[in-house]
């Protein structure tokens, strides 16, 4: 049984940093590309960061660029995004997500598997 669960969120002020994790389980993590999307009250859910199954190709959204990391160690099935400079407009439900690609892709509905979620808060 495949299993991603995300964990990191909560609450912070504005120019704070928040570290989400999201940790695999039942499957070969290596084998898939992975994706950081994010989703605020009545909006689409959007791609955040992705990052290739080596960790060697990473991309972001313009919207994050310079603010957020995406990394990955394939040893402990995880990977990660570091949030810097957090805005109030980074509110949203965080989630994983993984694609049986090398590449990782922007489409959110291209993933095969996806984490239950985690809430973050940025307090202006």
């Amino acid at each position: 049984q495949v299993q991603l669960v995300e964990s990191g969120g909560g609450l912070v002020q504005a120019g704070g940093s928040l570290r989400l994790s999201c940790a695999a389980s039942g499957v070969t993590f290596s084998s898939y590309a992975m994706g950081w999307f994010r989703q605020a009250p009545g909006k689409e859910r959007e791609f955040v960061a992705g990052i290739s199954r080596s960790g060697g190709s990473i991309y972001y959204a313009d919207t994050v660029k310079g603010r957020f990391t995406i990394s990955r160690v394939n040893a402990k099935r995880t990977v990660y995004l570091q949030m810097n400079s957090l805005k109030p407009e980074d509110t949203a439900v965080y989630y994983c997500a993984a694609d049986l690609v090398t590449i990782p892709r922007r489409s959110w509905n291209e993933y095969d598997y996806w984490g239950q979620g985690t809430q973050v808060t940025v307090s202006s």
